[in-house]
């Protein structure tokens, strides 16, 4: 039996992306009317069979949720799938966990797998690929087929869909004015690019709270990292001549690189700089020292996440569709890398 054709087979075959293979087999207009018929063409000799999202979910319930996370590296993620595995299982629902390792297509392909008669409806967080592309078409076209959607985390505003997230913006703001709190004078913000959605709103919320303090914004002081492969050697090369007595990192990742660094340069951790991290994972708190971190509640977010979409795929079919925002609230969780208040 010949092996059924894919949109990633597709895409090599005719040197395309995936997202113009979709598209042009939608007859979008985005895509030139050449390139459309040469991919259609294809498709058509090859007898490619487009997923069928509607008719999966019309005619049959297969009572499993999908997951897509971004990566498996943070804790974070892992306590959000414990959460939604926690809350799914209690309603007798069964979940698919697939990992897009930040890439766009391997998104796409994660949701065309699973739409694929696989799932009822998904929970995800988007691609750093994604959110840089602009690109959403894989889920307004699964929403415009009636399959409901739970975005957490990484969100954006031009999707409508039901979200769970956290005030990004408060939590970072906390988290710098606790080290504004405990003397420090100039602190620095290890962050991700801005389009990733968190890290933008964190950026926010550390210039807030240096706007509130009347401190002096510094850009010198803000490193924005792009890749976690090279973080660490971003990281150092960024304090290598800096005079900081505070940081505050986006992730517990950056914050570790950070306090390695301080340390393995003859400085103390928290005497001489005090470090906070977001996201109180395992490393937050076997790490020497401790990490003060913004803990995200991750297990929650998943248990409401997985709430919101069994809700969505167990209401009477007909009902008007109300789409909300539940905004699990941060806490600072006060460790050994942060000085104690004077």
């Amino acid at each position: 039996m010949r092996p059924k054709l894919t949109l990633k087979q597709i895409a090599k075959e005719l040197d395309v992306s995936i997202s113009t293979v979709s598209k042009a087999l939608r007859d979008s207009p985005e895509i030139g009317e050449d390139t459309r018929e040469k991919i259609k063409a294809f498709a058509k000799f090859y007898n490619y069979k487009p997923n069928n999202i509607a008719l999966s979910l019309k005619n049959r319930k297969t009572k499993t949720i999908g997951i897509i996370i971004p990566e498996i590296v943070h804790h974070f993620f892992t306590t959000v799938i414990s959460g939604v595995e926690k809350v799914a299982n209690e309603m007798g629902y069964n979940v698919i966990i697939c990992l897009s390792d930040n890439s766009f297509d391997k998104e796409v392909i994660n949701m065309e797998m699973l739409a694929n008669g696989s799932t009822d409806g998904f929970i995800m967080s988007l691609a750093k690929e994604t959110m840089q592309k602009g690109d959403y078409h894989h889920l307004i076209e699964v929403i415009s087929q009636g399959m409901p959607l739970v975005l957490f985390d990484r969100v954006v505003d031009q999707i409508l869909c039901d979200k769970v997230i956290i005030d990004d913006v408060l939590g970072a703001q906390k988290a710098v004015q606790h080290l504004i709190d405990i003397g420090c004078k100039r602190i620095a913000l290890l962050s991700t690019v801005d389009y990733v959605s968190v890290g933008k709103l964190r950026t926010q919320g550390y210039k807030l709270a240096l706007e509130e303090n009347d401190f002096e914004l510094d850009e010198d002081l803000i490193l924005k990292i792009e890749e976690m492969e090279e973080s660490e050697e971003k990281i150092e090369h960024f304090l290598k001549d800096k005079d900081v007595d505070g940081i505050f990192a986006v992730n517990e990742h950056f914050a570790i690189s950070a306090i390695k660094y301080i340390q393995e340069h003859g400085k103390r951790v928290p005497e001489d700089v005090s470090v906070i991290g977001f996201t109180d994972g395992e490393l937050s708190k076997r790490f020497i020292p401790s990490l003060t971190t913004v803990s995200q509640h991750g297990t929650r977010m998943g248990e409401e996440a997985a709430r919101i979409l069994i809700e969505k795929l167990e209401k009477t079919p007909g009902e008007d569709e109300q789409y909300r925002t539940v905004i699990v609230e941060t806490g600072l969780v006060k460790r050994n890398s942060t000085k104690s208040l004077k």
